[in-house]
């Protein structure tokens, strides 16, 4: 069957097309943005994408349209679709009814965390001999891809609250029907879709609702909004989990530049490792990993013992290079919460080191001004900051992040920051460019432009 995927190299959308090509499918996708890491992990498994949303593009006559939640009712390459009477559905619906229909399906869902704990937890099952398939928002370094098929049962994915689709209004994860689901937390997001935080709480419900009574939930024994969607009903099994003592599972740092970890299971029994991930927020993904991954039969030593193995994903706290002693990262974050413990994270992990951010905005949540306030209140410990401004932000943007006064830099234009930051940065400094998008290439700019003025 040749699959036609539009948004193809959005990260869910690229890991379904990366399955369905491992299952034979002639695949072929369109973006209106292309840029790596998806794209080039699609061009390594020989996937065509075409540049664009135009109808021209169908005369290539798929048997089925899969269709991303970025298109909605107007894009051209849609109206054509429905214009011509073709087959479609979506990226959750196909995964569910191709891939997920026979698996134990592990799920990890929760507004942080999703990536960096299903890529833990799919890494844990692999190391113990598992070969789980999976799907990622991100690239697990240890795999270098974001999806595979698998060989066992077990299949993890990342369960996202975001909608399904312009005709399926529902969140993705309603589609996956866990039997293992782990809840990491849930903040109020993607104001786009749902008006508040009971919206949300809603369609978390709904995921609940499908978990069986024999199968296992792992909450975040901390999160106030969990404990309320736990008291809206639920029928499976829970273990809790935190850096607490009032949890099931206990997580502590073993050292204070946070590499070492201890790991306390609800029996009692303790093992400690190495993480190549430090921050409150991994230290919490690593132990829900390994609740999760005991939950479906992996001894609990051999599950701590894996993350020493757990080399860290892509995009989520990456250091691309290193320039005149000047580090430099790639990051996903762009909620305040995750910008937040991203800084207080280098901070541990580098003291003595100037933290530099700079920043894109891009989510609708962000666009909306709904996060104005926090946003600034979770740039405030870094030592300097550039925000690139696009054009669409909320009219409150730029008073809300005035109180960051001197170390605020604020452009609209990429090359006019990145030059910027060049005049700016010293040696020993740990630059991280924070963004769910492209960024300009404004990280491999300045790289390249450090590269030439102060060399290698």
């Amino acid at each position: 069957m040749h699959l036609h995927i539009l948004g193809i190299c959005g990260t869910f959308m690229g890991g379904v097309a990366a399955l369905a090509r491992a299952a034979g499918h002639e695949v072929t996708g369109c973006d209106r943005n292309v840029y790596p890491p998806m794209s080039t992990q699609l061009k390594e498994l020989g996937i065509e994408i075409h540049e664009g949303v135009d109808a021209e593009q169908l005369d290539i006559n798929p048997d089925c349209v899969v269709v991303g939640n970025v298109m909605s009712r107007g894009v051209e390459v849609v109206e054509a679709m429905l214009d011509d009477s073709r087959r479609y559905t979506s990226g959750p619906q196909w995964l569910a009814e191709n891939v997920l229909h026979d698996r134990h399906v592990i799920a990890v869902a929760g507004t942080h965390g999703k990536t960096t704990t299903a890529s833990m937890l799919a890494w844990i099952l692999e190391d113990a001999g598992h070969a789980p398939g999976f799907l990622i928002g991100g690239i697990p370094v240890n795999f270098g891809v974001s999806a595979r098929c698998g060989e066992s049962k077990y299949f993890v994915v990342e369960a996202d609250e975001y909608d399904t689709a312009f005709f399926d209004k529902r969140a993705k994860f309603v589609h996956y029907r866990p039997r293992t689901l782990v809840l990491n937390n849930i903040e109020f997001d993607h104001a786009d879709i749902y008006k508040d935080m009971d919206a949300i709480l809603w369609q978390f419900h709904q995921l609940l609702r499908m978990v069986p009574a024999d199968g296992c939930i792992i909450s975040n024994g901390r999160d106030e909004n969990l404990r309320k969607l736990i008291d809206m009903g639920c029928w499976t099994p829970i273990q809790t989990f935190g850096t607490g003592d009032d949890t099931d599972w206990i997580g502590r740092f073993g050292d204070k530049i946070e590499r070492h970890i201890g790991i306390r299971s609800p029996s009692g029994a303790a093992a400690e490792t190495r993480l190549c991930m430090g921050g409150m927020h991994n230290l919490e993904n690593a132990v829900a990993a390994v609740a999760a991954a005991v939950a479906v039969g992996v001894s609990f030593e051999e599950a701590v013992d894996a993350l020493s193995r757990f080399e860290g994903v892509k995009r989520r706290m990456e250091r691309t290079a290193t320039v005149a002693n000047i580090a430099i990262y790639d990051d996903f974050a762009h909620h305040p919460t995750a910008i937040r413990k991203t800084i207080a994270s280098m901070r541990h992990r580098y003291p003595g080191h100037r933290v530099i951010v700079a920043m894109e905005p891009r989510s609708s949540t962000m666009k909306l001004g709904l996060h104005n306030d926090a946003l600034a209140d979770s740039l405030k410990e870094a030592d300097l900051v550039w925000v690139y401004r696009p054009d669409d932000m909320d009219d409150g943007f730029d008073a809300a992040l005035a109180v960051l006064g001197g170390k605020l830099s604020m452009h609209k234009d990429y090359d006019q920051l990145v030059n910027d930051m060049s005049t700016k940065v010293l040696g020993g400094d740990q630059v991280v460019f924070m963004s769910n998008g492209g960024f300009g290439s404004a990280r491999q700019t300045l790289t390249a432009l450090l590269q030439r003025t102060r060399g290698g």
